[in-house]
Parts: structure tokens; sequence; C-alpha cells
């Protein structure tokens, strides 16, 4: 036991040094439940893995389909049929042998923090009202060809924050240009304790747009709220194409074309997002984003544009 925990010591050297050892000890004994094994789960899983959890399980209820591979890394060939989270357990257990990898189907309630991909509406506004009652941090989140997003409920969160200490000068010191400089450019840094608190997914979806409130935001909301409304009402997928693609015609042509797949590059960029806020809300370090829209179109992302504000 000693030896394992020397051991994980030095593997999480550097983590430690970037968020300190109480940070990284919340960390490891976090276990986290992520449903759907597809490019992102993929992608969310390796880093969450990385990092040092305590625990990961895995969840799908998916057969491995030939797509997968392009974007699902840990999936071995030939494993087409299998189910998902089954096909990727080996490679995943592979990353860290600090952190237990399963694959189960066990009641949420004994996990920290619940992890959707890829799921429908419907189960992520279930699951989020889920989770918010038992005070276990939700995240949700879905890559759609060039387009991915992030959604985050973490209820009434605290985390701590690090920020320069202003320096102090004495009365009597001349107030010029450089002492201003002087009390900005300290180095020396101090823990500030915060608290934020995250409304429900279907709170943020179903926005009633006939209060004033709603009306005198909307043209600070980004219109990509409203792109995530339509993916997130049909949920298009390579299998049902035919079909969904007469459904989103409110859309763009040229988007239509390739809403209905995981593209790798942009998994990696929703994911690594993903597992960063997971980092830091399990850890309690560093203030998290409540949600995340990425276009890999215009190569940007945008934080906290789901809803009026």
């Amino acid at each position: 036991m000693v030896e394992k925990e020397e051991a994980g010591g030095a593997q999480y050297d550097l983590q430690i040094r970037l968020w300190g050892l109480e940070a990284q000890k919340r960390l490891r004994a976090s276990w986290v439940l992520l449903v759907g094994m597809k490019g992102l789960g993929a992608e969310t899983a390796k880093t969450l893995i990385l990092a040092g959890v305590k625990g990961l399980t895995m969840l799908d209820h998916e057969h491995v389909s030939p797509e997968d591979p392009g974007a699902q890394f840990l999936i071995h060939t030939g494993s087409v049929g299998r189910n998902r989270a089954e096909a990727s357990l080996v490679r995943a257990q592979n990353l860290n042998p600090m952190v237990d990898v399963q694959v189960d189907t066990e009641d949420i309630e004994k996990f920290d923090a619940v992890c959707l991909t890829c799921c429908s509406r419907d189960v992520i506004v279930k699951v989020d009202q889920i989770c918010h009652r038992n005070s276990i941090k939700f995240f949700t989140g879905d890559v759609f060809g060039y387009h991915g997003y992030t959604f985050a409920n973490f209820g009434e969160h605290e985390f701590v924050k690090e920020k320069n200490k202003v320096a102090k000068f004495s009365h009597g010191v001349e107030d010029g240009p450089v002492t201003k400089r002087a009390k900005l450019d300290s180095s020396e840094t101090i823990i500030v304790k915060k608290k934020v608190i995250f409304c429900p997914v279907k709170e943020t979806l179903e926005v009633d747009w006939s209060s004033e409130k709603a009306k005198a935001s909307l043209k600070h909301t980004a219109p990509d709220y409203f792109l995530l409304q339509v993916l997130l009402k049909f949920h298009p997928n390579s299998e049902t194409y035919g079909k969904d693609a007469e459904l989103v015609l409110v859309l763009p042509v040229d988007f239509v074309g390739y809403c209905f797949s995981e593209t790798a590059p942009v998994c990696s960029v929703v994911g690594g997002i993903l597992a960063q806020e997971f980092v830091k809300v399990l850890s309690q370090r560093d203030p998290p984003h409540n949600d995340f829209f990425f276009d890999s179109m215009k190569g940007s992302g945008i934080v906290g544009c789901l809803g009026p504000k």
C-alpha cells in the first residue's frame, strides 16, 4: 500500500506542482460515471484516467459500428459488433494502472460525478434532475460533425482560486507609475474561497422568450444557442441520415451534410474541455465553466453562450 502511494505521488508529481496536493487528493477520491463511449467519450475517458481519478465506470448500451474506430481510439481493430464500453476497457485500463476502470450499469447515486455523451435531450434533462437532487456533479456534451458542446450543472459549487497578493506600501512613499506596477506585479499569491450556483439543463433550454428578462437578453444571446437547440431536438445520427436530413432543413444545406457524424479533431477539442472542467470541479480548484460551444468551421469556441444570462 505504501509503495502504491509513493508510485502515485511520483506519477502525479507535475499535476501536484500545478494545482497542489490537496486538489490532487480530492481528484484521487472521486469516482466518475461516463455514459457514451464514442469518440467524445474516449477523449474524455483518456484525460480523466491520466489525471488520476479514483475510478471511472464506462457505460454504453450500443455496439461498435464500422464508423466508430475513426474517432474512437480506445477500440481495438476487429471489435465491430461488440459492446462499445467493453471494447474500450483494455486500452482504457492500460492508460493508468492507478485508476480503477470498469464497465458497469450501477445506480448513478454511487458516483461523485456523471457525464453523458451522445444522449438525447430527454435523457440529458432526466439524468440532470436526478443528479441535481442527489448533489452529484453533472456534465454532458456531444459532437455533431464540425460542432460540439459541453454543459455542466454543479448545483452550489465551492472552489478555491489563486490570486496575486496586493503589495502594501507605507505612507510617504511616492505613488508613481513604478509603485503602481509593483503592486500589480507582486509575485506573492493567496488562496481565496469562492462559491457559484449553476442552473439545471431544463431551465437553460426551456426559456420563456415572452418574458421581459428574456427579451432584454435576446440581443446578447449567441446564435449558437439556437443552433444547439435544433441539434438537441433532432439529435441527427448516421444511422437515420435520410429521415433526419429532412427534419433539419431549417439549417443551411451545407451544414446538414456534415452534422451526422463525429470528427476526431472536434472530439479532441470538446473532450479536452469537458475533461478539463471535470478536473477543476472534482479537485475544487479554479472556477469551472457552465457551458462551451465549439465551431471548428470558425476555429473558435464560445464560453457561456447557452441561453440568456
